[in-house]
């Protein structure tokens, strides 16, 4: 490639692409629930083979300082016995991080904030989960990694199909 096929700016330099900043500010819970019902119903033996279900859901708010932003990620965890359906505990997590996010553009800015955050803050809520299910009496849960593509993707899926579904049913305007 010669120089005249480089894009240039009038200086004829290359233009410059904005550099990404990101921060993690804060990390909290903002609310969790860890239910031991096995512990409640008296539940135990030999016979218990957990079945978990892990439910996430993300979450992103604008704060009123330029630039930053709540993300939240949602865990709902369900474990049930194999044998006989019997709910054996029950986990909710809201883990919230605080992030200040520069030189995305704006096309751009949900999903990195639903995919690239939630990925930077899963380490944290992974150790919490894991740490509370010792704590009650289980084997640690050890969430296997989040694939916060896939599950932006199925989101996205999801409320296209629902305005989808909106416009059919709504009434033709006179």
């Amino acid at each position: 490639m010669t120089e005249a096929d480089t894009p240039t700016e009038g200086n004829g330099a290359q233009p410059e692409t904005p550099k990404v900043n990101m921060r993690i500010l804060a990390q909290y819970m903002r609310d969790m629930s860890f239910e031991n019902v096995a512990a409640q119903k008296k539940l135990q033996g030999a016979n218990v083979q957990p079945d978990i279900q892990v439910q996430v859901s993300l979450d992103a708010q604008k704060r009123e300082a330029e630039n930053q932003y709540d993300v939240a990620t949602k865990f709902k965890i369900t474990s049930k016995n194999k044998s006989d359906d019997q709910v054996l505990f029950m986990i909710e997590l809201d883990y919230v991080g605080v992030f200040m996010v520069e030189g995305v553009p704006q096309e751009q800015l949900h999903p990195f904030l639903l995919i690239e955050c939630p990925r930077m803050i899963f380490p944290f809520a992974r150790r919490i989960i894991s740490d509370v299910t010792r704590d009650g009496g289980f084997p640690p849960l050890n969430l296997d990694t989040v694939d916060f593509l896939a599950l932006y993707r199925q989101e996205v899926q999801r409320q296209a199909a629902a305005q989808a579904a909106a416009g059919k049913t709504a009434p033709m305007p006179n």
